[in-house]
């Protein structure tokens, strides 16, 4: 049931926005705890992976993706990709939400993933595996540092983990040397880890094989549960953000790639079907 906004506010869904699938189990976890808002979701597929691409472009990337999202209607636009949150979002924050609108908000996933770490580790030290370009911005140790002086954070880059699995690699033996190689370099650095924090969206696909091979004392955290409820909380502290999100539990899909692909890999994140719609960013 939609609520009423204020006359004249822009209503409408919740934008999702991620460089390609990762972001897909972000809106899972989003739609279990808060089922009852409308999300559109936007994966720039085609362009994707944003890891390895520098400060500017991903940021270029992202205020396009945006700025879309916004003419679709979206009041509220969540960053669900861990180097867009990185690298564009405090830009566009402070620089360009006060010129296109500033009663609407952009929203990432870093620091509502920093704000939970603390009640996670007993040793105060924290394994962080993400894309080069998340790790290169030492956004997680400079974050949690703001926080929680206490802990140490130790970031590694595992830069074939996107590719093999939107290359459909996650569940297949191709993908278990990599795993373990980044795994192993990442306890090497610290032996005390005792939280693995997956800092990129993608990684949960491979939650079973980092768990073969990192230590059973150590807790794997995935990022869709800490940011959904830091959603939740988010709309509940701000009604008038909240207002203007429509309600009438429906989940849109766009894409910058090819449909067929896109409705093909979707369901490996999603655990059922879906039927994208494709769009062009400029």
């Amino acid at each position: 049931m939609r609520r009423q906004s204020k006359p004249n506010a822009m209503i409408g869904p919740i934008g999702i926005f991620d460089s390609g699938y990762g972001g897909l189990t972000i809106l899972r976890e989003i739609r279990k705890r808060l089922p009852e808002y409308d999300y559109l979701y936007l994966g720039d597929n085609a362009r994707a992976p944003y890891g390895s691409r520098s400060f500017d472009v991903i940021y270029d990337f992202t205020l396009q993706a945006v700025k879309y999202l916004f003419n679709r209607g979206c009041s509220l636009v969540i960053l669900a990709c861990n180097t867009a949150s990185a690298k564009a979002l405090r830009t566009i924050q402070q620089r360009d939400l006060p010129k296109i609108d500033p009663s609407r908000r952009v929203l990432g996933v870093i620091i509502p993933t920093v704000e939970a770490l603390g009640g996670l580790t007993q040793t105060n030290h924290i394994g962080v595996v993400g894309t080069p370009g998340t790790v290169a911005s030492r956004s997680y140790t400079i974050e949690t540092a703001k926080l929680y002086p206490e802990i140490k954070v130790t970031e590694v880059a595992c830069p074939m983990w996107v590719p093999l699995i939107e290359n459909g690699e996650a569940f297949g033996p191709g993908a278990d040397y990599f795993v373990e190689k980044y795994c192993r370099q990442l306890m090497g650095c610290d032996p005390e880890i005792d939280t693995l924090l997956l800092g990129c969206t993608h990684y949960p696909l491979l939650t079973e094989k980092i768990r073969k091979v990192i230590p059973e004392n150590v807790a794997i955290i995935p990022q869709g549960r800490l940011v959904a409820d830091s959603l939740a909380d988010y709309l509940k502290r701000h009604p008038e953000i909240a207002e203007r999100c429509t309600r009438e539990g429906s989940t849109k899909f766009l894409t910058t790639e090819n449909t067929e692909k896109f409705d093909r890999i979707a369901p490996l994140f999603l655990n059922h079907p879906v039927a994208a719609e494709r769009i062009h960013l400029d």
